[in-house]
Order: C-alpha cells, then structure tokens, then sequence
C-alpha cells in the first residue's frame, strides 16, 4: 500500500471514529495515536501476524491489537464501502465493456464469478460439521466474489460455510439483486449482429446455464475448431476471478492463513475491509479501468414482469454463446486475412 494512501485512511478513520482519536486517562496518560492503532491493524492484515506479535514494535497488547483490527475494518467498511464495493453503474458499465472487448474479445462481458474458501481454524466444536466438505476436511468460510480484468471486486458474498457448493452460495447471495429489483443500469450490447438486454459474468461449469452467465462448452469435438476456439477463449478469460483471489491472498496474508477469529461477524468484517483496500490500492496506482465514481441519476423505474425469466433464461444463454462463437471466429479470420504470414 503506498503511504500517502495509508496516511489518508488514517486521517479519515481518525476524524470519524473517537476510538482513533488522541485521548487522555485518568491518570494523565495519552493514549495510542490513530498511526499507531492503524499500523497495528494492517500489520495484522497484511503479515497474518498474531495480535500479540505487535509487543515489541509498537509497545500494543493483544487485547489492544484485536479491538485496533476490529475497529479499523469497520472504519474501511463504513468509510469507503460505497465507493470501493458497489455494483457497476451505467459508466462502470461502458467501461468495462469497452476493456473486456478489446481484451478479450467479448462484447457484453461484465466480468467473472467464482467462489473460494478461507480456512477456519478456530472454528467452534459444535459448528464443524456445518463448515467441513469431504474435499477440505476442515471448516472454510465461502467468498463468492465477481472480478473484472484489472482484478477490481464488483460484487463480494462472504459467509456461507464451506459444506456448500458454488451453486448453493449463488442461490444466497445478492448479485443480481440490483437486475431484479430495477436499479440496475440498463446497458445493451451487440454480438454479431444481435441485440442483448443484459451483459453477462463468466463462470465455470457448475454454474447454471443463464443469461447473465456465460458457460464455457464441456467437450466440444475436436475437429469443430471453431467451438474449442471457444472454450479456449472463455476458459482463459475466466481465470481473471482466480488471478483476483490470488492477488488478493498474496496481498492480505490474513486470508492466506487458517484464520484465528472465534466469530464468523469478525471474519467478514476483515474479509470485506481487505476486498475494499485492494481496490483502493487498484484506484491509487491507476490501475482501474473505471477509476471515476459516477453514481448514477435516482429512477423510479419498477422491474419488467419477466425479469427473473429473462435473467435465468436458456435460450439467451446459447444465443449468446452461438453468436460468440461467430464473433470470435470471424475475428480470427479477419486476423489471418491481415496477417497471412502468421
């Protein structure tokens, strides 16, 4: 994290929150500085390092360390969560259209979801059964998040246990809550020829076949090159979701370790404020392909009747897919026809 962004969250976390602020006790004696509460929090963010750990460098007890943790992501939550883990308004929309399509050849392209597991290592007695699948063997806590090509997180769902399958946390979850309830920005697209209401994430295979997912094809025949030209295009462009959890745990060791926490409200606390710091840091460096937050306008337009058919429609998914697989072949000829010699 640069430290000009660090210095500003401190500044941020200090005016709105009096447990940051410089106080005096009874006996005279001044309490830790906002710097220091805030150093203590993303040293144990960032190195995965045990509360206590921070004795000697900061002078801090375990106890003071956890309330500093606990505190300070519910600061980054309050603070920033609307700007930094929202979903795409009209012009996050357009952009990221736009950069999916130059990069990877998919027009209408939102984004990619998938789900991954944090290991719970503390995870009280009584609740392993509910937290453990036969393939972990030991309790996890379920993220379900979608992530863009820069690795930006437009949506997070974290908390279901981890005895549930991908299929089970999107039946939870809210991500397409903004498509049902009408607020959602409404942003068409074109592929090869034809119109789509609603732009799509891509998944992988156990995802149900619907509009606004985009599966790849399980085994298409090998001398249909056109359908693997496909599956290897939609395969390699969903792997943005996995490079995203892997920058992510690289970044916030926090999650790369079974983590400590006793209560599930304390995990998820953490997990969002580090999901909202990696896309701090994203905007910072200027990285974002959207890095302008534009709300959009208020509307009091009501959902269409058949929104949820539409949505989880079949029949728009292999259209979708059917004239993706025209679009990506036409450009691959277009590209031979220009460059003969490759």
């Amino acid at each position: 994290m640069p430290r000009d962004l660090f210095l500003r969250i401190v500044d941020d976390i200090e005016m709105n929150y009096r447990y940051f602020q410089t106080l005096f006790d009874a006996r005279g004696h001044q309490s830790f500085t906002a710097l220091q509460k805030c150093t203590s929090a993303i040293r144990q963010l960032a190195y995965g390092d045990a509360p206590d750990a921070l004795d000697e460098y900061l002078q801090m007890s375990g106890r003071t360390s956890r309330e500093s943790l606990d505190h300070f992501c519910d600061g980054v939550i309050c603070l920033y969560a609307k700007e930094f883990l929202q979903k795409p308004t009209y012009n996050d929309v357009q952009l990221l259209y736009q950069a999916h399509s130059e990069r990877h050849k998919f027009p209408g392209m939102l984004g990619s979801i998938d789900c991954t597991h944090w290991v719970w290592k503390n995870c009280p007695i009584e609740w392993h059964g509910q937290y453990t699948r036969g393939d972990y063997k030991v309790p996890t806590v379920m993220l379900e998040a979608v992530a863009s090509q820069d690795t930006w997180f437009w949506h997070a769902f974290f908390g279901p246990p981890g005895s549930n399958n991908d299929l089970n946390v999107l039946d939870r979850s809210y991500v397409f809550s903004n498509i049902l309830d009408g607020s959602a920005p409404k942003c068409p697209f074109m592929v090869n020829g034809v119109e789509y209401k609603l732009g799509y994430y891509l998944g992988d295979g156990i995802y149900p076949s619907w509009a606004t997912i985009l599966k790849s094809l399980q085994h298409p025949p090998e001398n249909d090159l056109k359908r693997c030209q496909f599956k290897r295009a939609q395969e390699a462009a969903r792997k943005d979701v996995e490079r995203a959890f892997g920058i992510l745990k690289g970044k916030w060791n926090i999650l790369h370790r079974p983590t400590k926490q006793m209560h599930p409200r304390s995990l998820r606390k953490i997990m969002y404020a580090c999901i909202i710091l990696h896309n701090m840091i994203l905007k910072w460096n200027g990285s974002a392909i959207s890095p302008e937050h534009i709300e959009d306008p208020p509307s009091d337009e009501q959902p269409e009747e058949d929104i949820l058919y539409q949505l989880r429609s079949r029949t728009t998914h292999e259209n979708i897919r059917a004239d993706l697989i025209e679009h990506l072949e036409h450009l691959s000829q277009q590209y031979h026809a220009n460059n003969p010699n490759n």
